[in-house]
């Protein structure tokens, strides 16, 4: 997608951190915007900002867990615009600890969110984008955690490594309707993340459910970098079909060990 301008993109998660830097940066290149988030004020005050910066934008509080939120999501943004060509499945929440230690509801609450949120939005918005027949492309936000086991963030990493999965399935699946994929894969990025549970739904044990966090950051591995230069790197996958979008260069040793070890585990094999 070389030519971005007077494309319609739909963000879910777009009210803060990554999503709404990449809404910005979209709306730079003269894309229209739906932005979901399950923040309502958050959300409109999203709306309010970019709308005074020029963006045509409009927003719609989602839950991304609920399958038909999700739909009417895109029922705003088809309704709408008219269109949409790219969806930008940002939303994620984090439980920290051991696996061992995780209880059903951090398991449950994670999968929905970090899991089923992107399958929702695929289920709700691909066939459409299929059949209005102008391709479009599809942005997952997984993490470093979807490529590398991170102790202490075991829940996570299972749900990030199936976003990463869906993107790679994606990318071929979508190829004939020329519809491409990215997922994105950062190590720490200034966002809220860290402050996942201020959303966590009563349902699933509300705010205070587990009182485990990531720490101050020094046992945890890579910079933390700024909002804007991932949401750079979005956009330029999206215009280059980029199918992997990493963010930080520290994150390339980890990946390479991780491979090598797979590919190790072929030696001596004669099966």
């Amino acid at each position: 997608m070389e030519e971005l301008n007077g494309k319609v993109a739909a963000i879910t998660g777009g009210a803060s951190g990554i999503g709404l830097a990449t809404a910005r940066a979209l709306a730079k290149e003269g894309v229209k915007l739906v932005l979901a988030d399950i923040e309502a004020p958050v959300l409109d005050q999203a709306v309010a900002d970019l709308s005074s910066e020029g963006a045509d934008v409009i927003g719609i509080q989602t839950d991304v867990s609920d399958l038909s939120q999700v739909t009417a999501f895109a029922d705003k943004a088809f309704g709408h615009f008219g269109k949409c060509h790219i969806l930008f499945n940002n939303a994620g929440v984090a439980v920290f600890g051991a696996i061992q230690d995780m209880s059903h509801a951090d398991w449950e609450w994670s999968m929905r969110v970090n899991l089923w949120g992107p399958i929702h939005g695929v289920e709700a918005f691909v066939p459409r984008m299929i059949e209005q027949g102008e391709g479009g492309h599809i942005v997952s936000t997984a993490s470093f955690a979807g490529l590398v086991p991170n102790r202490g963030l075991g829940v996570y990493c299972v749900t990030k490594y199936g976003v990463v999965a869906l993107s790679e399935c994606l990318a071929r699946d979508l190829k004939p309707h020329n519809i491409g994929a990215s997922v994105l894969c950062p190590m720490r990025v200034e966002t809220n993340i860290n402050a996942s549970d201020r959303n966590r739904p009563d349902a699933f044990g509300g705010p205070n459910a587990v009182e485990t966090s990531p720490g101050n950051g020094e046992d945890m591995a890579g910079r933390v970098i700024q909002v804007e230069p991932v949401a750079d790197l979005v956009v330029d996958a999206i215009k280059t079909n980029k199918l992997y979008i990493p963010t930080h260069k520290e994150a390339r040793e980890f990946v390479e060990r991780r491979f090598s070890r797979i590919d190790q585990s072929f030696e001596g094999l004669n099966l």
